[in-house]
């Protein structure tokens, strides 16, 4: 790294969230000031809102950058700001593209909401920066509420994960069950939930699970990335080809909706293009005679990845397709370059134990609630 930055200093980018998802694509974020003057402006955390006043005043639909400047190969050399700045401000500025490989988290910037900036080798951070941010990300509305934000979609109602609280600061069982009640009402959900992102939240959950909250523990596992032996059984494909898949697979877990059963799998399977407008997203299969046998997805936010929805079909089960699946995946990431993978997992439920004999350790845990509205 040729830098007058110190190593063990984060800094941050402010970006547009179409300009973020176009260079997920180009391997690099390459701003106009590239190519007028040569550089890529980055801030220190505690001055980002300088040129956010300057550049986006009253924006709060962009996204940061959490750069570790050690990944960068380009100078990162500290110089005067704008005049219009105060005295003596000085900035990074990266002589050179912004690999998204040097990008260890993707936070919504919304002041004067806090952010949660993770040191790069913070695999826990790092995976609560993800999940907090993509369902933020993609939703169609966003609205304050103590201690975070409701994320509303108003296409897929039936869909917790696009239309629930997504809490990052701690609140009490109170004040969780007003804010649910009054955005559940206002939107018409047909449930109340909230996704508890905090450490410890689980007393919180515990007190909504005695006030009749279904909660669920929901694992952060992670592990370093690297090719895996035996993803060649697996194949890459466009996301329509596992519709059908996931449609059999929801409708086998999901048939106490009864009458709305169709509805309810038609929104779940719908939603999921969102994620690709955000992230970059790689669907993986085992196909036996054409037909998927078992699925996974893989979600690219610059150095970090995610798993989800590894799914078998029941009479294929024993087989190692998941395994292809899953190895897959992981040779995805680490050809883009990502140097962690993370996911979640039911604590109470056996894949846990999968993940954990294939390098996932458990590094945190979030709650999910939720009650019928």
């Amino acid at each position: 790294m040729a830098s007058d930055v110190q190593p063990s200093e984060v800094l941050v980018h402010l970006i547009e969230p179409v300009d973020w998802r176009r260079a997920l694509d180009d391997g690099a974020v390459r701003p106009p000031s590239l190519a007028s003057v040569g550089f890529v402006h980055l801030s220190a955390p505690d001055q980002v809102h300088l040129p956010a006043e300057r550049r986006y005043r009253g924006r709060r639909d962009l996204v940061l950058l959490v750069v570790d400047p050690a990944r960068l190969s380009d100078p990162v050399r500290t110089e005067a700001a704008v005049p219009a700045d105060p005295d003596g401000a000085l900035f990074p500025h990266l002589y050179g593209p912004l690999p998204v490989t040097a990008v260890v988290a993707v936070v919504p910037y919304r002041p004067p909401s806090p952010v949660a900036l993770p040191a790069p080798d913070d695999a826990l951070g790092r995976a609560l920066a993800f999940y907090s941010s993509l369902p933020v990300r993609r939703a169609a509305g966003v609205g304050e509420v103590p201690g975070g934000v409701a994320v509303l979609d108003p296409d897929f109602p039936h869909s917790h994960d696009n239309n629930r609280l997504v809490l990052t600061q701690p609140v009490d069982a109170t004040a969780i069950e007003v804010a649910a009640a009054e955005v559940a009402g206002n939107a018409g959900w047909p449930h109340q939930a909230a996704a508890l992102l905090w450490p410890d939240a689980g007393g919180v959950a515990a007190e909504l699970g005695r006030r009749g909250w279904n909660t669920d523990e929901l694992l952060l596992m992670a592990r370093r990335s690297g090719p895996v032996s035996g993803g060649e059984r697996a194949d890459v494909v466009p996301q329509e080809a596992v519709h059908e898949f996931w449609t059999a697979s929801w409708r086998r877990g999901l048939a106490h909706f009864g009458p709305r059963l169709d509805q309810v799998v038609a929104q779940l399977v719908g939603r999921e293009h969102l994620n690709d407008r955000v992230v970059a997203v790689t669907d993986v299969v085992v196909r036996e005679e054409g037909r998927v046998m078992a699925s996974g997805q893989l979600r690219i936010d610059g150095a970090t990845a995610a798993v989800d929805s590894v799914l078998t079909d029941p009479d294929a089960r024993g087989r190692g397709y998941a395994d292809a699946v899953l190895a897959r995946a992981l040779g995805v990431a680490a050809d883009a370059g990502c140097d962690l993978v993370v996911l979640e997992a039911a604590a109470d439920d056996w894949p846990r134990h999968w993940y954990a004999r294939r390098g996932f350790e458990v590094v945190g845990s979030t709650w999910a609630v939720d009650r019928p509205a």
